[in-house]
């Protein structure tokens, strides 16, 4: 089967930094959460929930969960979620939720990073082209935050 290309958004970027440090950044909880704009009431645990704040002004009010799928040391980090879930009146939890997958190659000195967050086509009709359209955008300025937070850091 053939995914529409609404169905998944894939974004990639070569980071001046080794491995191990985007790694970190992706991984640690608190790394992520700081160039992500989120804080998170516990550690990245494969298997496992962690609910997040956000930080990011104008949306404070928005929290969630991240289903932590699969964590494969500094290679591969996976984790479900309810994709622009921001409306505190509505009830996210009956909804399917979309894969977001960060996957980790050398290039060189330097590290390249594949982002790819998919499964919109599953997401309620009513609500899927906003959330795939700002979740585009979003991982756009995603990779602009977390590629200034490793190569500065």
């Amino acid at each position: 089967m053939i995914a529409s290309s609404t169905d998944r958004i894939e974004k990639r970027a070569v980071l001046k930094a080794p491995r191990s440090r985007v790694w970190r950044a992706i991984a640690d909880a608190q790394e992520f959460g700081t160039w992500f704009r989120m804080v998170f009431d516990g550690p990245f645990v494969e298997g496992k929930s962690v609910r997040g704040r956000v930080t990011y002004p104008g949306y404070e009010h928005v929290a969630g969960d991240l289903q932590i799928v699969r964590i494969q040391p500094e290679t591969y980090f996976a984790y479900r979620w309810h994709p622009y879930a921001v409306d505190p009146k509505v009830d996210y939890s009956g909804e399917p939720t979309t894969l977001v997958e960060f996957t980790l190659e050398d290039a060189g000195t330097h590290t390249a990073l594949t982002i790819v967050e998919s499964g919109f086509d599953q997401i309620p009709v009513h609500r899927r082209a906003e959330a795939y359209r700002m979740n585009e955008g979003g991982w756009t300025g995603q990779v602009t935050n977390i590629t200034e937070y490793v190569e500065t850091a």
